[in-house]
């Protein structure tokens, strides 16, 4: 029997669009740039202006805009600049905050927990009306503070909370869908800067232990949020991605 081969097939997503919060560096660029693969216009936003333009440059994107994720009035303006419908908004913008109670800066703090909580929100009240019915909407958590330790208190809640707003999202924003991606160690730039000297060390440790026997990178998580766009059966639900990192002991 004849087959078509993966060359021959349609792009996944010809002649639609993924906005993509963040896009301009780690798994937003990472995702961007297999979407456009897959036949889609891209639009792409992130903080840093040079660095977006150059990510945009990159992709052939449609447009991109850089301003702060957090900012509402920001977000809301970008919202209603796009042209619409589009079919996939991913947010991927924020950092993880860590630190002790006694050392915590509260700034960094609230931001962090901004970026993880009220973003998505944010983004899920601005996506009605410009994100077509059946289309997607994709945010991105963690699975490292599922384990209770000292110094994850900020991580944790957006941990824990992340998956309980997807489902209800998923209910009251139908027909679009809505999920969520818990990432465990990605080696990203992000990861880079966190970890500073620390980062070779990490990864040999994970290539040493983890069950698929190397590190997970942007380009994982990309095919996964792809993938997520493509599956019109997936809605508010929580996709781990961690190379088998919680089944380790300890």
């Amino acid at each position: 029997m004849a087959t078509t081969s993966a060359a021959q097939r349609e792009p996944a997503l010809a002649g639609q669009t993924v906005v993509v919060i963040g896009g301009s560096a780690g798994i937003g660029l990472e995702t961007a740039r297999l979407a456009r693969a897959e036949g889609a216009d891209v639009v792409v936003t992130g903080r840093d202006p040079g660095r977006l333009e150059q990510a945009a440059a990159e992709l052939g994107a449609l447009r991109s805009a850089a301003f702060d994720a957090t900012d509402p009035a920001a977000l809301q303006q970008f919202f209603q600049d796009l042209p619409t419908p589009v079919d996939h908004v991913m947010s991927t913008a924020g950092r993880p905050y860590y630190g002790l109670l006694a050392d915590m800066d509260v700034e960094q703090a609230r931001r962090s927990f901004d970026e993880h909580m009220w973003l998505p929100i944010n983004v899920a009240r601005l996506a009605t009306g410009r994100v077509r019915p059946g289309g997607t909407l994709i945010f991105m958590g963690g699975t490292g503070s599922r384990r209770p330790h000292p110094g994850l208190t900020i991580a944790a809640m957006g941990t824990a909370a992340l998956p309980a707003m997807t489902a209800n999202l998923a209910l009251e924003l139908a027909p679009i869908r809505v999920n969520l991606i818990a990432a465990g160690f990605v080696d990203t730039p992000l990861s880079a800067q966190l970890l500073g000297a620390d980062l070779d060390e990490r990864r040999e440790q994970l290539r040493a232990t983890l069950p698929i026997r190397r590190v997970v990178g942007p380009a994982d998580v990309a095919a996964l949020a792809v993938h997520l766009m493509t599956n019109t059966a997936l809605t508010g639900a929580t996709y781990d991605i961690d190379g088998g990192q919680q089944l380790l002991p300890g």
